[in-house]
């Protein structure tokens, strides 16, 4: 019985360690790094947002357009900060998001 219950911690101690190291290697190597980001938010151009903006995230907000955050998917663009969209771009990409799914 101690002969089966030693093979038995040695093998699940060879598991444990091998585990993490072979989920690593099946990582996609498109994947982005690990705390790389490309957030998009929906912001007003007000003063009270600007103020809170730069308060949480460090830095004024940079606005894209609905295109500008398209092509920052497919090239795979990662930003520091969030990027804020109006409410008229944020309709823009949504609606070419869902047309993109519909697709597919």
């Amino acid at each position: 019985m101690n002969r089966f219950t030693t093979l038995a911690a040695v093998a699940t101690l060879a598991t444990s360690v091998a585990a993490p190291t072979l989920a690593h290697q099946t990582r996609l190597p498109t994947e982005a790094p690990a705390g790389a980001q490309r957030v998009v938010m929906m912001c007003t151009n007000d003063a009270a947002t600007r103020s809170a903006f730069r308060r949480e995230h460090g830095a004024p907000p940079t606005f894209v357009t609905a295109e500008q955050a398209l092509q920052a998917r497919a090239t795979g663009e990662t930003w520091a900060t969030p990027r804020c969209m109006n409410a008229r771009e944020h309709g823009r990409l949504q609606q070419t998001l869902t047309t993109y799914a519909s697709v597919r």
